[in-house]
């Protein structure tokens, strides 16, 4: 504990003196920016403006020279160019001096100024030799003017009080329209020297210029504050622009025409000219409050910086002070709340979640203890804080387990009441389906049988939910071959599956039940998402570490991610949430595997939709040379209802079909396998239900009737009253004759041709 808080004294005092010293810094460095910057513009405002001003009187006189036809002479730029000269070895000077004072940022900007201006010589040798045309010596001055601009705006500091940045950018948007309406005029006047002629090129030019001029003063006008943005709407509000706006869309207008330029030279010379002195006249109204405005925020910074150092190093010493003076105090306190808090997470709430999880009762008072009180108030409150903490979340552990504890019951006392209803109502039903013979009658009774039975699936997986076992059950092993065929009669679309396998193993009698419901869970999930033209295949057989089932659908499959994410909640079954309620049948499928050491996995299908593989244990399975199956493990397998083991509907016409297929041709489940023999009486090869063939002998209704001395005889050859025989032979004389009509109605079936096919169909019930 006393590393703990010396670790939670020091790094504050080392945080505090950080954010102390890098306050400072940021402070003082704004400060020595600021005030460099101010220097750096008063420095340069002079040698720069007179660079722009030359640059671009020299850029006039040029492209007026090389639109001249003839050429005058060429003196008359050299005075010009003396000047322009003077103007570069001056910004050369301020360039050494102010050195330290530009930003980094504003070297490369300053790197691609000089490099142009070294290009002058060049360009004017090239404007001598003529080799150059107006429009390209007019774009040479132009980026040397554009290179200009860029180190202004390169070099602005960027400040703390946005205000004074918004109105310097405003300011350069400002000078940057005054620029570009220079152009216009130097477009204009070189047009004045070709007779007013322009270029397409040129005018192009000159649109360029007016659309950018007018948009940056927008820009500027709309950034600046009331005071700077007066003079420049008095230029661009007086008669001169408006007059030079109209000139301005008529030059534009013009584009794509070889006339002259629809203006009077004089006019816009006129008119340019006074409209330019209000504008430069504007620039220089404008600079004596920026100037203000960062005198004010260089001493704002100073003195903010003065601030940071002093009353934050005043700061720094209290508090070492008093860390030092209340440290031993709050050392001892700490340590005991601390041991109080480690002991409730460490001991007593994981042994009350884990006693809740066994159903004990929890006294809350007795386990979340107050801790001991403490002398500083401050901890004091905390432990206050921390008792009310750990009874809120004794009782919130109590109140989840009670909640949880009531929702088991719900979901058993529910599930219980539809299961003693849905038992009682399957018995009614198999009793209705003995007692008559109507084929359309008998049809819906078993999709109504079927219906039932998925309803008694859902049912049990209520009584799984709530941590109970379902009562259904068996005594005796069931072939694993029925226990499939179960498991298919429990899902709504059963036609769609096909059952691979010739296993005459079986599984024991406790793990049966279960085991049709796992199975019924993961056929119902392959059939509700894979497409309803594609088919389901099941394919059971003996491995080397037990029994395996695979399901395998043609679905779209699973991304990987969700995939292992399912693959890890059926190996560890997590704990039931009611929230993840779309997931019951995966909750369901973990649980009875868990019950059971069942290995439930799902994989990618090479068919594109996903295979789950069931892999019984050893201890499940009983194995067709271990044990002879019992005689009335066939009748209760096949049975409905009291038996538990359903069956698909029957066809609704009252007969049954060719093995494997229904009314509508398609194939029932189980259609791919082939049962161990049966004695009893069949069709096509399956076996047919036969009235209170699962019952002890001395239960059975003739045993109560037939004489005793003839009991003997009947096992053998049972004995008819004529009107048996009658009933007998008429029925055996109808069926013949629906066989013939079969026949005729699908002749190529074939099936007629087969040995040992019979065409009865007395009992109007589908096989097994």
């Amino acid at each position: 504990m006393r590393i703990t808080l010396a670790g939670l004294l020091v790094v504050p005092l080392v945080s505090l003196v950080a954010l102390w010293a890098f306050a400072a810094s940021i402070t003082l460095g704004n400060a020595v920016r600021e005030h460099n910057y101010n220097r750096l513009v008063a420095l340069s405002a002079a040698p720069t403006d007179e660079l722009a001003n030359q640059v671009s009187q020299e850029r006039q006189q040029t492209f007026t020279w090389l639109s001249t036809d003839p050429r005058p002479p060429e003196a008359q730029l050299a005075g010009t160019r003396d000047r322009t000269n003077a103007a570069v070895t001056a910004y050369r000077r301020l360039v050494q001096q102010t050195q330290g004072l530009r930003p980094a940022s504003a070297e490369a900007a300053q790197a691609t100024l000089m490099t142009l201006l070294s290009r002058l010589p060049t360009i004017r040798a090239s404007v001598q030799a003529e080799v150059l045309s107006p429009s390209t010596a007019f774009g040479a001055y132009s980026n040397i003017m554009t290179a200009i601009f860029a180190v202004y705006a390169a070099s602005e500091q960027v400040n703390t009080d946005l205000s004074v940045d918004k109105q310097t950018d405003a300011s350069l948007d400002a000078a940057q329209a005054l620029e570009f309406a220079s152009r216009e005029a130097t477009l204009v006047s070189g047009a004045s020297a070709a007779h007013g002629q322009m270029t397409t090129g040129d005018r192009h030019l000159f649109a360029n210029a007016v659309t950018s001029q007018r948009l940056l003063i927008a820009s500027a006008l709309g950034e600046f504050d009331a005071q700077l943005r007066a003079p420049w709407q008095r230029a661009y509000a007086s008669p001169a622009h408006q007059r030079l706006a109209s000139l301005e869309n008529r030059i534009s207008g013009s584009i794509g025409s070889r006339a002259a330029i629809p203006v009077n030279v004089r006019t816009w010379r006129a008119v340019s000219g006074a409209f330019l002195a209000e504008a430069q006249k504007a620039q220089l109204q404008d600079a004596v409050p920026l100037a203000a405005m960062a005198s004010s925020v260089s001493d704002r910074l100073v003195l903010e910086a003065a601030l940071a150092g002093g009353v934050g190093l005043v700061a720094v010493l209290l508090s070492i002070f008093v860390l030092l003076r209340y440290g031993r105090r709050l050392n001892g306190e700490l340590t005991s709340l601390h041991d109080t808090a480690q002991g409730m997470a460490d001991r007593r709430l994981p042994g009350v979640v884990e006693r809740l999880r066994k159903g004990e009762q929890v006294d809350v008072d007795a386990e979340s203890p107050p801790p001991p009180p403490g002398t500083i108030a401050e901890i004091a409150r905390v432990a206050r804080a921390f008792a009310t903490v750990q009874r809120t979340a004794v009782e919130a552990a109590v109140g989840q387990a009670d909640l949880r504890r009531g929702v088991n019951r719900v979901f058993l006392n529910l599930s219980l009441r539809n299961q003693s209803l849905l038992h009682r109502q399957l018995g009614m039903l198999d009793a209705m389906e003995r007692a008559t013979n109507e084929p359309a009658a008998l049809g819906d009774l078993f999709r109504l049988d079927h219906l039932t039975t998925r309803m008694r699936r859902h049912a049990e997986s209520l009584i799984i939910l709530s941590g109970a076992t379902p009562a259904r059950g068996w005594r005796d092993p069931v072939p694993v071959i029925d226990v499939l065929r179960a498991a298919i009669a429990e899902v709504e679309d059963y036609v769609r599956v096909d059952v691979a396998s010739d296993s005459r193993d079986s599984v024991v009698g406790g793990a049966v039940n279960d085991v049709i419901h796992l199975v019924a869970e993961l056929v119902e999930n392959a059939t509700t998402f894979s497409p309803p033209t594609t088919r389901i295949e099941i394919r059971a057989d003996t491995v080397g570490t037990g029994f395996a089932v695979e399901i395998e659908d043609r679905g779209l499959g699973l991304p990987a991610g969700e995939l292992a994410e399912i693959n890890q909640r059926l190996a560890s079954p997590p704990e039931f949430d009611l929230a993840n309620s779309d997931q019951l049948g995966l909750f369901v499928v973990g649980q009875l595997a868990g019950r059971h050491g069942i290995t439930v996995s799902l994989r990618d299908s090479p068919y594109g939709g996903t295979t789950a593989i069931v892999l019984m244990p050893h201890s499940l399975i009983v194995r067709a040379d271990e044990a002879a199956r019992p005689a009335s493990t066939t009748g209760a397998a096949n049975a409905t209802g009291a038996a538990g083991i359903a069956r698909p509907p029957a066809p609704a016409n009252g007969r049954a079909f060719p093995a494997g297929h229904d009314r509508a041709g398609t194939r029932e489940p189980g259609a791919t396998f082939s049962l161990g023999k049966s004695s009893g009486p069949t069709y096509r090869g399956l076996p047919r239900r036969v009235r209170q063939a699962s019952l002890a002998p001395q239960l059975r209704e003739h045993a109560r009737t037939q004489p005793p001395a003839d009991r003997a005889a009947s096992a053998d050859l049972p004995l008819r009253s004529p009107e048996e025989n009658r009933d007998l032979m008429s029925s055996l004389q109808q069926g013949w004759l629906r066989g013939r009509v079969d026949d005729l109605d699908d002749p190529d079936d074939g099936l007629g041709d087969r040995p040992g096919v019979a065409a009865d169909s007395s009992d109007g019930e589908a096989p097994g």
